[in-house]
């Protein structure tokens, strides 16, 4: 490991992000989804995806399992790692928003301490918080993935919802019912919320 004192960062160096903001003619945020597995964090993360691109903003989507198996497949799901695996989801996020990217983030990052920190690495200015609300019990009736029913029959521990916490965010930008809302429904009301802000 590096020792601190031989790091010399040059960031004052470099182009800033309104430099790329205004090359891109946008304004570059994380959306930042929380919600459980199955709530439809990356339905929805994708739909937005795309109805941007259709409206010629640049776009970037984080998606859990696509991090855990890239940059965080050395992590598991002890509370230290899921720690660990929000502080590098929220230090990719800084990079892409710093180049002027619109990121779309949809993560479990289960507690309101996980999310307090990506806010922090990232800086409040630049993070939208999107609760992604759908009941557990809608969440295990999708099952979209098989985990719920592995969960309950002890194949995999620490599962949020079942056998770890969620803790749904105090003050998010937005709340999207799922279990109630359309998926067409529930992309207008993000759109709505997010278009004033990126729009240059």
């Amino acid at each position: 490991m590096a020792h601190q004192e031989n790091i010399f960062p040059v960031f004052d160096q470099l182009l800033q992000q309104t430099d790329k903001e205004t090359l891109l003619k946008q304004k570059a945020k994380v959306i930042w989804m929380t919600g459980l597995s199955g709530s439809g964090k990356t339905t929805l993360a994708t739909g937005l995806e795309s109805i941007l691109h259709q409206k010629g903003f640049l776009t970037q989507v984080l998606d859990g399992d696509n991090i855990r198996t890239g940059i965080n497949n050395n992590l598991g799901f002890s509370k230290e790692d899921r720690e660990e695996n929000i502080r590098r989801i929220a230090e990719v996020s800084k990079l892409l928003v710093s180049c002027g990217i619109i990121t779309i983030n949809c993560f479990v990052s289960p507690l309101n301490s996980n999310r307090e920190t990506a806010r922090e690495i990232i800086g409040n200015e630049n993070f939208v918080e999107i609760y992604i609300n759908a009941s557990l019990e809608e969440c295990e009736k999708r099952d979209t993935k098989g985990l719920y029913k592995k969960a309950r029959g002890g194949e995999i521990k620490d599962f949020t919802g079942i056998t770890a916490p969620f803790e749904p965010p105090l003050c998010p930008d937005l709340e999207i019912l799922t279990d109630k809302l359309s998926i067409e429904k529930s992309l207008q009301l993000i759109l709505d919320c997010i278009l004033p802000i990126i729009k240059s």
